[in-house]
């Protein structure tokens, strides 16, 4: 058997984050711990004001957000 592995951290592909969405990768095939910081506030303003807005655009006809307790 061939078998090939490599693990990243990925990002929303959005301003102020990397072009590739990919803030960390490891080595192919190397055992290894990826690291890499990423800034929650950063995270939190893009959800409210970022280019992609899935939430705010969705068909409220077709669906609906339900909170379970």
């Amino acid at each position: 058997d061939i078998n090939y592995a490599q693990s990243a951290i990925f990002t929303p592909s959005d301003f102020a984050f990397p072009t590739n969405a990919v803030r960390a990768e490891a080595t192919p095939n190397t055992e290894m711990t990826v690291i890499a910081d990423v800034s929650l506030e950063l995270l939190k303003e893009l959800h409210e004001h970022g280019s992609v807005n899935i939430l705010k655009d969705r068909r409220k006809d077709l669906y609906k957000v339900v909170l379970k307790k």
